[in-house]
């Protein structure tokens, strides 16, 4: 350890000494108890005190100070669980050391990094814990800046919240302007300026109610979709926003796209907030909550064709394969993905008919039926021979997961492959519908996975 205070090393120049506690984030570990603290300070960089290596009783002892007339007494005491530190307080273990001398001429300042806001019945320290004969409580580890100091009426003191220097979390109490304060001490006297700091990357919360706007469009409104989505682009521009409350909503991917090069997670930047309706029913008798779910472009699609008439029903794509090129075209903005699904599907399906040397129409529409079910009745029957053999290593797959669509770049007919001589050939029947086995090739990032 250190011997002692940096600035009274002959060794080191010391412009502006620095005195630092640890936090809960470079708690003491190992049989040592040591921490990233400890290096600075053995190194004489910083001066690391209010380390307790009990966790049955703590005496906090102060580093006493004093320029002219000005006696300052500072405390401190580094992260603790807050469950074990407020045990220890309640049964009267912690104990902080008065100077002997001149004991009410002091100016008593404490430091400590513990939970202040309440989180559970004993997971943080109520103010009250502390002695009353401390003039200034400066409270770590809670993020939001509160660096005006506050007088606790009970105990008489006053507490400085100092906050984080950034913002990193996506919650109110960070979207403050962080400070940091300049304290000075004259006797038994303080005061604190406040400085902001410049540097801090921006971050901007606010709530919007709709129902707030009922003067520019309500539910009911024609084209409001669109008229929200303006609107909110307006406040994003200003500051950043919020929305709830009864409206259709509008596509966040493509919204964020507009914002990628100016903010930091353009992800983030809207979030739909749907508010559970209570309405009662017809007779009366008792309210019911209406809940709202939304729905993905795949499962609006399937829904589609499944009501939809047989004379329009897809016969060269599958609903799987559409879904996601309109999935693409709402998310990514992706103009040409359906029209490259319908003709990659195209050019794939004429080169299997010249090659199966198809020529009537009837036969035509039976060879592209079959296409079209190829790669799936190729992984079910796949999955029976695995079964078959009692081989179920790779059944996390459900029928649901199979990923081979005929637009999905699925070859059903692929070079044949050294092996054992037990490729395709010996299927009975033109179009391999016999016991041979299929190896199915699926592109995916320009590489080949072979199944």
């Amino acid at each position: 350890t250190f011997p002692w205070v940096n600035y009274q090393d002959e060794n080191l120049n010391i412009s502006i000494p620095v005195f630092s506690i640890h936090g809960n984030h470079d708690d003491p570990t190992g049989a040592e108890g040591l921490c990233a603290l400890d290096l600075l300070s053995a190194s004489g960089l910083v001066n690391h005190f209010g380390h307790s290596q009990s966790v049955e009783k703590i005496e906090i002892s102060p580093i006493l100070m004093q320029k002219g007339r000005t006696k300052l007494a500072l405390y401190g005491l580094g992260s603790i669980p807050d469950e074990r530190l407020y045990r220890m307080f309640v049964n009267n273990q912690v104990t902080m050391l008065r100077p002997k001398e001149d004991q009410d001429k002091w100016f008593n300042l404490f430091t400590l990094h513990q939970n202040r806001s309440k989180h559970g019945p004993t997971n943080y320290i109520p103010e009250q814990f502390l002695d009353d004969f401390i003039d200034l409580v400066v409270w770590g580890h809670e993020h939001e800046c509160l660096i005006t100091p506050l007088r606790n009426e009970q105990q008489l003191f006053y507490v400085t919240q100092p906050g984080s220097s950034v913002a990193t979390s996506l919650s109110p109490g960070e979207a403050t302007k962080k400070h940091i304060g300049l304290l000075r001490v004259n006797g038994r006297q303080m005061n604190m300026k406040k400085l902001p700091l410049k540097t801090v990357r921006q971050f901007f919360i606010q709530d919007v109610v709709l129902a707030d706007y009922q003067d520019r469009f309500t539910p009911d409104t024609p084209h409001v979709t669109k008229k929200v989505e303006e609107f909110c682009y307006a406040k994003v521009k200003s500051m950043r926003c919020w929305r709830n409350g009864g409206f259709e909503a509008f596509n966040t991917s493509r919204f964020s796209q507009k914002f990628v090069d100016r903010v930091a997670n353009p992800k983030d930047v809207i979030h739909f907030l749907r508010r559970r309706e209570q309405k009662e029913d017809i007779k009366g008798v008792s309210p019911t909550k209406v809940y709202t779910e939304g729905l993905r472009v795949e499962d609006l699609v399937k829904k589609y064709f499944e009501a939809a008439e047989q004379t329009v029903q897809l016969s060269l794509l599958t609903e799987q394969g559409m879904g996601k090129a309109i999935q693409e075209f709402v998310d990514k903005d992706e103009k040409d993905a359906i029209e490259e699904l319908i003709s990659y599907q195209l050019e794939k399906t004429q080169r299997h008919l010249l090659a199966r040397g198809v020529t009537t129409e009837q036969d035509i529409d039976a060879e592209v039926t079959f296409f079209k079910s190829l790669p799936q009745q190729a992984m079910s029957r796949a999955k029976a021979h695995r079964l078959e053999r009692g081989d179920d290593r790779d059944d996390r797959m459900s029928d649901g997961d199979v990923a081979m669509d005929s637009d999905e770049g699925s070859s059903p007919f692929p070079q044949p492959t050294r092996g054992r001589g037990r490729g395709a050939g010996r299927g009975r029947g033109g179009r391999g519908r016999g016991k041979g086995r299929y190896h199915i090739c699926i592109e995916s990032n320009q590489t080949e996975d072979y199944v």
